[in-house]
């Protein structure tokens, strides 16, 4: 998937005004995310990512211990947005990352993550059921 293909998905996802509010939404999950992932794991997520995405992951200083609460928060400050706000971005923006990842390196990054971020997998796990 091309850069602009993803940020107009997100955008679609997120029934956001302007792509530019999909950027930030993408970059605020990523570079979130990427923080709390060991960096082997963060890069291994971001090689199936369009360039211009991935770098949001490798580019946060990884391998740092926070929980599920804190990582909403950091996507609420970084996307200017509330809380419910930033738990349904990190879902929707998780969500499309792993349609273009394999299901192994998702259960990879599941495996890396205590239990309270299971809310972040909440629209895999149901598409999973609907299959």
């Amino acid at each position: 998937m091309k850069y602009d293909d993803f940020m107009g998905e997100v955008q679609h996802r997120l029934e956001l005004p302007d792509t530019g509010r999909a950027v930030r939404a993408t970059r605020a999950v990523l570079q979130s995310l990427g923080e709390r992932l060991q960096a082997g794991e963060a890069e291994d997520l971001a090689a199936s990512l369009p360039m211009e995405v991935d770098y949001y992951l490798e580019s946060a200083d990884s391998g740092q211990r926070f929980d599920y609460d804190e990582f909403v928060g950091k996507v609420a400050d970084r996307a200017n947005v509330d809380r419910s706000d930033a738990a349904y971005y990190a879902k929707a923006v998780f969500g499309l990352v792993s349609e273009l990842v394999s299901a192994g390196e998702i259960e990879q990054v599941r495996a890396q993550l205590p239990d309270d971020y299971e809310d972040l997998f909440a629209l895999i796990d149901a598409e999973e059921v609907e299959e």
